[in-house]
């Protein structure tokens, strides 16, 4: 560890030592994703809960008391939620000091002495799990992780996993099992007590997420989707439009005016400064798919529509951005679109041909597809980098999901990734400087891309190298399937879901 992160890993403590006084908290109505805030246990003097809807953060106030060093009392942000959940918060880093203990926590009631399950980062950086149950007895679980500032609890009937990571590193977790705490429980960010003034806490990026449950049908039952805005400097996130609707793959348009993402087989036209979407006609083609692509001058949108005609395969079609009447590009199915080649002549797609899946490109006006790709495994995901040099692709050639590139005639292959995850859907930076990417769990299936699993947002070099998380989300199928970079290279549009 060099002198650089030592004075990192100090100065990411969470919470100021500025006074804010309560009337400020306690005047607050908006509380975003929670109900309510209150103190648990005995206080000198209350703490508090403010909403920053512009931000979309949460800044939290330590109630006093005369022991700084007990875990009650505690002041929380609060929602009640039944069923399983998952609760993903960030930390903003502020100045060292005297701090409280902050987290995510898990009740049966507000009362002082209910059962509990806790993450908490104490002023010592430490982690922990902590949980009492029902009947009385306590227990504490420690992470190896030091200073996080990503923390994520999740629920799955009585065992709760605690998960925490440093920015752009992936989570370690620990689970705890048997942990009854009835079915309808109070979930919320709390911050503990200060001994003499209050300090603050603030939390960015909080979800809280409904997982899809055991019975539901891929493809046909659907959860809610978030419209996302990820700041590729900072890992701030914005949600610019909620749907109970299945959102999926938000393109940013050259113009930097507006996203076109698909639902409910149509594409939609999201302007960014009305925070408003528009229906694109598409005539016929009302059975798109999330494979849809913009060429590099904005003016055309190429579609996956499964057609009737060739028994309900997806076939791949340009249309006027604005809309218009599609014109037919691939003769065959199924063709799923992913990329557009700089100088507008060719779009790449995955082919399924004699029960293989490959890459293949084809004029923009239609004619020969060109096989790029033949060996054993799904390759999927192609995209031309800017400046035309090569196509980056997913391949499951290696025996995991990883992502590749080659040269536009499909020579000189070169893998890029190569560790634990499973990786899909390469996007490159219109600067060409970086490529972003999605990366599920060892325990999806490599061949798989479903929907609704705990997945990141991962970020390299565009030559390759070592990857870093920029977002932790819910999501996966739909979330980033398509070029979705903002036009300076700074922001990354994506969909995440949750069932409430």
């Amino acid at each position: 560890m060099n002198a650089y992160w030592l004075v990192f890993s100090v100065l990411l403590v969470l919470l100021t030592t500025a006074s804010v006084g309560p009337p400020a908290f306690a005047q607050s109505s908006d509380l975003g994703a929670f109900e309510g805030h209150t103190d648990v246990g005995d206080v000198q003097t209350p703490g508090g809960a403010r909403y920053d809807a512009g931000m979309q953060s949460y800044v939290l106030q330590s109630p006093t008391s005369g022991d700084a060093s007990a875990q009650l009392p505690i002041h929380v942000a609060w929602r009640r939620v039944t069923g399983d959940v998952i609760l993903r918060a960030r930390l903003d880093a502020k100045r060292a000091g005297s701090s409280p203990t902050v987290g995510w926590t898990v009740r049966s009631s507000l009362d002082p002495d209910a059962p509990y399950v806790e993450l908490a980062v104490r002023s010592d950086g430490s982690a922990v799990m902590r949980y009492r149950l029902p009947s009385g007895g306590s227990r504490e679980i420690a992470s190896p992780v030091t200073v996080p500032d990503v923390l994520q609890l999740a629920r799955s009937g009585d065992t709760f996993e605690m998960a925490v990571a440093r920015f752009g590193d992936p989570f370690t977790r620990s689970e705890a099992y048997g942990v009854p705490l009835g079915d309808t429980v109070y979930v919320g960010l709390f911050v503990g007590p200060s001994a003499q003034e209050e300090k603050t806490a603030r939390f960015r990026n909080v979800r809280i997420v409904r997982p899809a449950p055991d019975d539901l049908t891929p493809y046909e039952d659907f959860l809610g989707s978030n419209l996302e805005l990820l700041d590729g400097a900072s890992g701030h996130r914005e949600i610019v439009l909620r749907s109970t609707e299945s959102l999926q793959a938000p393109n940013w348009t050259p113009d930097d005016e507006a996203l076109i993402y698909n639902s409910n087989g149509l594409l939609y036209r999201f302007d960014l400064e009305t925070k408003t979407p528009k229906e694109i006609d598409t005539g016929f083609a009302d059975a798109n798919n999330n494979d849809h692509v913009l060429s590099f001058d904005g003016t055309q949108l190429g579609i996956s529509h499964h057609a009737e005609a060739h028994d309900g395969a997806s076939i791949i079609y340009t249309v006027p951005v604005e809309g218009g009447t599609p014109t037919q590009v691939t003769p065959n199915g199924p063709s799923y679109l992913h990329g557009w080649s700089p100088d507008g002549r060719f779009l790449t797609y995955t082919g399924e041909r004699d029960g293989a899946f490959d890459i293949y490109k084809i004029p923009v006006d239609g004619g020969d597809e060109i096989q790029l790709t033949d060996t054993p495994g799904l390759d999927d995901g192609s995209e031309y980098t800017p400046d035309g040099d090569h196509i980056y692709f997913n391949s499951l050639r290696s025996g995991s999901m990883e992502i590749w590139r080659m040269r536009p005639d499909g020579s000189s292959k070169e893998q890029l990734t190569s560790d634990r995850f499973n990786n899909w859907f390469p996007h490159i930076s219109p600067d060409g400087a970086s490529v972003v990417f999605l990366s599920y769990r060892p325990s999806v299936p490599p061949g798989a891309h479903p929907f609704y699993k705990e997945v990141y947002l991962r970020r390299m070099p565009a030559s390759g190298g070592n990857p870093e998380v920029i977002a932790y989300l819910y999501g996966g199928q739909g979330t980033i399937n398509v070029p979705s970079w903002s036009p300076d290279s700074e922001r990354v549009a994506f969909i995440s879901n949750t069932g409430m």
